[in-house]
């Protein structure tokens, strides 16, 4: 299995990145697919969730900021990040979850800076 984001970089306060995470040697449309970010000094958190159904859910302070969806047919998953604010500053990474939780994989990581 392997996980491979793109789409980090240096951004303006209140600009948009839009990270993609590129799916290979699993059956990707079952999976769980995950965003989570890691600050420097910080434990990783879950920043947002798409499930194999389509549903999404979110951490409560990037709520209406950032929008994560996923095309099947490419076996990638999205994260659009707008109104970016300098906390929002980590390493991102992506994570594929097996419907039944026992199978957890992860990527690189791609790294954001919002900073003026």
């Amino acid at each position: 299995v392997q996980l491979v984001e793109s789409g980090g970089g240096l951004v303006q306060p209140g600009g948009s990145l839009k990270l993609s995470c590129a799916a290979s040697g699993l059956t990707f449309r079952i999976y769980h697919m995950g965003w989570h970010r890691q600050a420097p000094g910080k434990q990783r958190e879950l920043v947002a969730r798409i499930k194999s159904d389509g549903s999404t859910n979110y951490a409560d302070s990037v709520k209406g900021r950032f929008t994560s969806s996923r095309d099947n047919a490419k076996n990638t998953v999205y994260l659009q990040m707008n109104s970016l604010k300098p906390e929002d500053t980590a390493v991102y990474y992506c994570n594929a979850l097996s419907p039944a939780g026992t199978n957890s994989y992860w990527g690189q990581g791609t790294q954001v800076t919002v900073s003026s």
